[in-house]
């Protein structure tokens, strides 16, 4: 089997920006800035094309990594996902390394063609569904994907399920992060042994974040819920690895959406401006936090 290699891409690239920030594209038409919407107020689609373009051109350099939201894309179907790709291909020439929020999850076979489809739409990295099992998600991290399991999502009504306690004490969240942990110990292709195999544990579960990096030490963990949701990078801190030696391996990627896409613009300044400065003033508060 081939070496995975997501943790040395994700590293470098955490390295060469100085900044553990993903920037989150979810393009919604009727948010878009003046500007896009009176350009292309016939078509949406033409309208999130062109939205995902400008900021990925506009974050370049200042983080690491997009993650781009695939629903808000499939739901223009054909022509949605077209973009998509577009904008994928965009970002990979800017020096981006990209993301697929489309949390897949299905038996092996089907697995194996998702993790294909990733592939070829140009990802680096999706986030997948884990409640099928490990044997899930083997494919994607065989394609050479890195990837991201569910453990604690941000949403508000993730504890119905995720919080449930089991016969042992340990709560279901709890399981799935030891079992990736286990999974992922087979997957660690960097000599500081950042593994493929990553989490998403959500900011918003502030109090919850230092059990889940005891149970997951050398998992990379992207974290939502920072900024519109509530949670804080100053929260994160608690997710950094025992056994970083600096930002490139705290094993940490923090991502906002709406608070650096759609970011209020100050007097004199333009939409594309306010977008770069908010993902810029992420990306130095990451450093500050994990580095």
């Amino acid at each position: 089997m081939a070496l995975n290699p997501w943790p040395g891409l994700l590293m470098e690239a955490i390295d060469r920006t100085g900044s553990a920030a993903c920037v989150g594209l979810d393009p919604v038409a009727s948010r878009m800035p003046d500007a896009i919407r009176q350009r292309h107020r016939t078509d949406p689609v033409d309208a999130i094309g062109a939205f995902g373009i400008e900021i990925v051109r506009a974050v370049a350099g200042v983080v690491p990594v997009v993650k781009l939201q695939s629903a808000c894309y499939e739901r223009f179907g054909s022509a949605g996902v077209r973009v998509m790709e577009r904008t994928a291909a965009a970002a990979r020439e800017a020096g981006l390394l990209v993301l697929l929020d489309a949390k897949r999850g299905d038996i092996g076979i089907s697995a194996q063609h998702y993790a294909a489809a990733g592939v070829a739409l140009g990802a680096d990295a999706i986030t997948v569904s884990p409640y099928l099992g490990t044997e899930t998600l083997e494919p994607y991290v065989d394609a050479g994907l890195g990837m991201y399991a569910l453990v604690r999502t941000s949403n508000p009504g993730s504890g119905e399920l995720q919080s449930l306690a089991m016969e042992d004490g340990q709560t279901v969240a709890e399981r799935v992060a030891r079992t990736l942990a286990s999974f992922g110990g087979g997957h660690t292709p960097t000599p500081g042994g950042l593994s493929a195999v990553g989490a998403v544990v959500g900011a918003t579960k502030a109090s919850e974040l230092a059990g889940f990096r005891e149970l997951m030490p050398d998992q990379p963990v992207l974290v939502p819920g920072v900024g519109a949701q509530g949670g804080t990078v100053a929260d994160c801190r608690a997710l950094r690895r025992a056994s970083a030696t600096g930002l490139a391996d705290a094993g940490v990627l923090i991502t906002a959406s709406r608070s650096v896409i759609y970011a209020e613009a100050a007097t004199g300044e333009s939409w594309l401006e306010a977008v770069r400065r908010a993902a810029g003033e992420l990306s130095a508060e990451t450093a500050s936090v994990l580095g």
